[in-house]
């Protein structure tokens, strides 16, 4: 208890007046006492404060200790007293912020709401400043302006709780989106207002205006409209294009915008020559084969900075990682619109890899990863094999997403690391499920399957899957890296019965059971060749339905087989990942020969060629075109086995005809296939409109064309099928979902048509 009160002190503090001199006698401090304190601890306090034992208390002392406290934010009062020689400050705490409500949000949601008021200070557990509260509701009011809502308010309420607490309840009434009425551009001869303005994502209110809000304006969004302009002026040879002014008005009722774009054009100017000067530490040639500009062609930014981008590509290849390549257009005089570019080349230095780091892969081992890498640690950094090794973990299908940094070692500027983050996908451990697809009908199949088998990147399946076509037994093994070289090696068992009357072919059944192996070699980064031994028993059962060409078969050559299968196949392949690619071409030549054991009478082979090449139009768009030829024929004295005709139709081939129906029919008018098919196909895939980058999801406008013959000699272009349409793909835990809507264009008769075509649950080939 304080016996004696001396020369009392009362200073009164607020964020109106932060201190207060007052006349007081000295002192020199014995100890310092805190009183008042509830939820700041007494070490925060001594921290801040700057006074201890052993100092002299007197106006200027005092007036820094003040400073300094209330600087800390943490408390409404201060008032400092003597008790004989010991200092005594009593504190009255801010309240701290127990909850913040937010009512009327749904343009902006919650979560970034908390998020941004909490980069201010003003949260949850916080001390609550009213001051910090008046800002926060002028930093929601602006938000809410940049995206048009000019009706938009923001009022608080501050409800005191107990134990010095307060509950802050933020209502938002955000108002309609002011309507973007009239764009106007001012300025533009060279081209009309309404080209310029099919540039912009803004636009007046149309029809279309309720689904993309492209009538809604927002600060960002036009500011992008204007880079957009200036891209179009500038990818046009109109080098001293310039926006001089923008104006953006709106009605009293703020309800309408207006917006007004001043321009001035200039002239357009063409490139008459273009000059490499630097440090070329790559031969001129090929810097000058990367340069994507031609002589007395269109000045063109785009064209430009693909070049820089070429250009420090190539130097990248040969470890100048940090690179740059300055582009200068200078005019020949100020009146003339003839330029010379000029590309100054600074390849810095090279650089090494010091380490090559992995982070994501939680169960994938980080051998697995490190053994697709191309470019290798201690060696000079190379842009290119950086990327191949970052496109080799796309195509091992066990990741969502593969990002690559480059990352310069501190204080070593010839040095960096190769960090490569991934985020992995489930592989599935067990799935059991039900499908349907048109043809099969409904799909039973339950799987133990993982294709990256205890992160070791080999993949081991046990399957079982039945439908009204085919019933299937099976287990597959396959180990990418059978030998440290990359020489892959897999084998399986499997069983087999097959109602091929129900796939819309002659009526027939066969059952097959056997067995793989196979070895895959790579010659080089691209090319691989493949050799495989299959033995297979075989039998083929006649029904009452089916027709003379299947009873003569069986009659000739007997209904039981023993074969022993020899294959083999040389593949190229540059495509940048094997589900949904976006470039590159797969190009492939294979063969299988049957060589009959026991005596047996089965003697055939068969040959396929495939040709497929992507092309990135712009981001998410790919073209695809695709040919695919299969031959097949018997040789000695025997017959082409019926049961391994090809056919073709349906959503693997020509969609929009019947699947397998497409081809030579057997006497009772049923599809019966062929020995020879040919196929082709032009497909753009684009992404979902509210799934852009999404990896799961594909949609597709498409031509097929393609047909089976009898024999190689009835091939007749006359007799090719075309197609044209839409289609759907979703990588779904199920598996390949496949959708189409599609026109066929030339239609004989007898042929069986099928506009829309799915598959549920059923494999993608």
């Amino acid at each position: 208890m304080i016996k004696r009160l001396i020369n009392s002190l009362f200073l009164s503090i607020n964020l109106v007046i932060p201190t207060i001199a007052i006349a007081v006698d000295q002192f020199q401090i014995e100890d310092i006492r805190l009183e008042g304190l509830e939820r700041i601890a007494a070490g925060t306090v001594f921290n801040y404060l700057p006074l201890k034992a052993g100092d002299k208390f007197d106006d200027k002392t005092s007036e820094q200790a003040l400073k300094s406290l209330f600087k800390t934010g943490f408390f409404n009062d201060i008032r400092f007293a003597q008790d004989n020689n010991i200092l005594v400050v009593y504190f009255t705490e801010r309240p701290a912020i127990s909850e913040i409500v937010f009512e009327g949000n749904k343009e902006i949601e919650k979560e970034n709401l908390v998020k941004a008021l909490k980069s201010i200070g003003f949260a949850e557990g916080r001390v609550f400043d009213r001051s910090i509260l008046e800002k926060v509701e002028l930093e929601l009011q602006r938000q809410y302006f940049s995206l048009g809502r000019y009706a938009a308010r923001v009022k608080s309420t501050v409800t005191e709780l107990s134990r010095n607490r307060v509950k802050v309840h933020i209502d938002i009434s955000e108002g309609k989106s002011a309507a973007i009425k009239h764009i106007q551009i001012v300025g533009n001869e060279a081209f009309s207002d309404k080209e310029l303005l099919g540039e912009f994502e803004l636009s007046p209110a149309t029809f279309w205006s309720f689904f993309s809000s492209s009538d809604q304006y927002a600060k960002q969004k036009l500011s992008a409209d204007l880079e957009t302009l200036k891209s179009f002026y500038l990818d046009r040879g109109y080098l001293n294009f310039s926006i001089d002014s923008t104006q953006v008005s709106i009605t009293p009722d703020k309800q309408d915008i207006y917006i007004t774009v001043n321009i001035t054009e200039g002239k357009k100017h063409r490139i008459t020559d273009i000059k490499l000067v630097g440090n070329l530490v790559v031969p001129e040639k090929e810097l000058r084969d990367r340069i994507k500009i031609e002589n007395n062609s269109v000045f063109s930014r785009k064209q430009i900075t693909a070049t820089v981008e070429s250009l420090a590509e190539r130097l990248g290849d040969d470890g100048y990682t940090f690179a740059n390549v300055n582009p200068v257009p200078e005019p020949i005089s100020p009146e003339s619109t003839d330029v010379v570019l000029t590309f100054f080349v600074d390849p810095g230095k090279r650089t090494y890899v010091r380490r090559i780091n992995f982070a994501g892969n939680a169960k994938t081992r980080d051998e697995v990863l490190r053994r697709e890498m191309r470019q290798m640690e201690g060696a000079w950094a190379s842009t290119a094999k950086i990327k191949r090794s970052k496109e080799r973990l796309d195509r091992l299908n066990f990741f969502d997403e593969v990002k690559v940094e480059t990352v310069p070692v501190p204080d070593q500027p010839d040095q960096v690391d190769i960090n490569y983050s991934v985020t992995e996908r489930p592989s599935g451990n067990f799935m059991a499920g039900i499908g349907y697809s048109q043809t099969q009908g409904v799909l039973f199949n339950a799987s133990i399957s993982q294709d990256n088998f205890l992160g070791s990147g080999n993949r081991v399946s046990i399957g079982f899957n039945t439908s009204k076509v085919q019933t299937l037994y099976s287990f597959s093994y396959y180990d990418p890296y059978f030998t440290v070289d990359g020489i892959s090696q897999s084998f399986g068992l499997y069983f087999r019965k097959t109602d091929a009357e129900q796939a819309n072919l002659s009526s027939y059944a066969l059952d097959a059971f056997g067995g793989t192996l196979g070895y895959g070699i790579p010659l080089s980064e691209h090319d691989s060749i493949r050799f495989g031994i299959e033995p297979e028993h075989l039998q083929v059962k006649s029904t009452t339905n089916s027709a003379k060409e299947i009873f003569d078969y069986i009659g000739k050559n007997g209904d039981t087989f023993n074969i022993f299968k020899l294959s083999t196949g040389w593949a190229h392949d540059t495509r940048n990942r094997i589900l949904f690619p976006e470039s590159g071409v797969l190009q492939s030549l294979g063969g299988e020969v049957a060589v009959p054991m026991g005596g047996d009478k089965l003697k055939y082979y068969k040959l396929n060629g495939k040709l497929a090449m992507y092309y990135s139009i712009v981001k998410n768009y790919t073209l695809m075109l695709n040919a695919d030829v299969s031959y097949g024929k018997a040789y000695g004295k025997t017959d082409f086995p019926f049961f391994e005709n090809y056919v073709a139709g349906g959503p693997r081939s020509v969609r929009g005809y019947k699947e397998n129906t497409l081809g030579p029919r057997d006497s009772n008018d049923r599809p019966y296939g062929g020995t020879l098919r040919t196929l082709g196909n032009a497909e753009l895939f684009f992404p979902m409109p509210f799934a852009k980058e999404s990896q799961r999801f594909r949609l597709s406008t498409f031509f097929d064309v393609g047909n089976v013959y009898a024999t190689r000699e009835d091939f007749d272009r006359s007799n090719l099928r075309y197609s044209t349409g839409v289609a759907a793909i979703w990588l779904s835990p199920l598996g390949m979902l496949s959708f189409s809507l599609a026109k066929p264009l030339n239609t004989k008769v007898g042929d069986d048509t099928q506009v829309f075509q799915f598959t549920i649950g059923a494999n993608f080939n």
